[in-house]
């Protein structure tokens, strides 16, 4: 009958003992750093989705006010009143934009006709 020891442990214990102790503090740790990670990946895929966001809001305002340029461009000028035309101060346009050169005699002639019809 082999004789039980009292006291310290032996050699043997002493060592399952000690890969006990580190085996459990290794996943101990292995599991804070997966959980660790995780929370930086899903931090870190909340701010692109928020960061999309902010881009697909800041394209559409983009978008937005392109087409409201485009559209104010495509507007057509208001058409001033028919009886507030006043007639004397056109054919005064006509004729200093004839003595500059930029209507010919026939343009300015048919201008005229149409401004005084």
């Amino acid at each position: 009958m082999p004789i039980r020891r009292i006291g310290r442990p032996g050699l043997i214990g002493l060592a399952a003992r000690t890969a006990v102790v580190a085996g459990t503090a290794s996943a101990v740790s292995g599991g804070m750093a997966r959980r660790q990670q995780g929370k930086a990946e899903a931090q870190y895929e909340q701010q692109q989705y928020e960061a999309q966001q902010q881009q697909a809001q800041i394209d559409a305002a983009a978008q937005q006010a392109a087409a409201q340029q485009f559209a104010a461009q495509q507007a057509p000028a208001p058409a001033a009143p028919a009886g507030g035309t006043d007639v004397v101060a056109e054919l005064q346009k006509l004729a200093a934009l004839q003595q500059q050169g930029i209507l010919s005699p026939e343009e300015f002639a048919a201008a005229k006709a149409k401004l005084l019809a």
